[in-house]
């Protein structure tokens, strides 16, 4: 059993012509992927989201901002309405990025601490989105006693010293696509040396699909791809590899509930 840490279903491409969300879940369940955290970046988008994933109890909600969607700041208490919801099992995803958007810098960082005093206040675990943000990152996590709550570093591409503060901190690393690319050698450098119970698998679809699907929208399916990779790069069984991941989310994860003979 695999679990697909990180994705954004609502955002999948669903035209009339194209599988419904329905197809796209069960096509991954056929792989072996038998939960999804569908991962909230928009204020506006909650409710949405939330509509969408009502039907599927396979699928667990995060709530939060991104720091690319961060124009207008954000009503912390809004957002701690929608934190405070069952399915909700996590804050994010937040965090900064000055790779896109150096020029948000102040707002990004003002929102990044509203959530992770959030994450505390309901003690719940964050979604950490970083990139060119390294030590400021790590600074606000320790400011904000975010080791309370712990977390995730997602879609990790930075360095293995800024894994092993975050490591540090109690926090998870989580890896996408990305590992499988050609030029990512640094980055499966880093992934060979996190702890086996601190690290998760994920999509991040519709972004990112990993060899062999480049080119195409990311599907959840696709974690299973990951996951082969990256035990094959760790030296492991693929299966153990599945077990360990599936149990790390649900030990970072508490708040998500196990279904039924899975």
């Amino acid at each position: 059993m695999l679990i697909d840490s990180h994705c954004h279903l609502d955002r999948l491409k669903i035209a009339p012509d194209q599988a419904s969300l329905q197809e796209i879940i069960t096509a991954a369940k056929a792989r072996d992927i038998a939960y999804f955290l569908c991962v909230n970046v928009r204020q506006q988008g909650f409710t949405d989201m939330k509509q969408k994933m009502a039907a599927f109890d396979e699928v667990f909600l995060s709530a939060g901002v991104h720091p690319l969607d961060v124009q207008d700041g954000l009503n912390i208490e809004e957002v701690e309405q929608f934190a405070r919801d069952e399915k909700v099992i996590a804050i994010g995803e937040t965090g900064l990025d000055y790779f896109y958007a150096n020029e948000t810098k102040a707002l990004q960082q003002q929102c990044f601490e509203q959530q992770i005093d959030l994450a505390v206040k309901v003690d719940k675990p964050l979604i950490i989105h970083t990139r060119d943000a390294r030590e400021d990152t790590i600074n606000f996590l320790k400011r904000g006693n975010a080791d309370r709550v712990g977390g995730v570093l997602h879609c990790f591409t930075e360095s293995w010293e800024m894994a092993k503060e975050a490591l540090d901190l109690g926090f998870y690393i989580s890896v996408s696509g990305i590992v499988t690319f050609k030029n990512a050698g640094d980055l499966r450098t880093v992934i060979r040396k996190v702890p086996k119970d601190r690290l998760l698998v994920e999509t991040d679809s519709p972004y990112l699909a990993p060899v062999p699907h480049r080119g195409k929208e990311n599907q959840p399916a696709f974690v299973r791809d990951v996951a082969e990779f990256v035990a094959e790069l760790r030296g492991e069984k693929y299966p153990e590899l599945a077990d360990y991941t599936t149990e790390n989310f649900f030990k970072l994860f508490k708040d998500a509930a196990r279904l039924a003979g899975r």
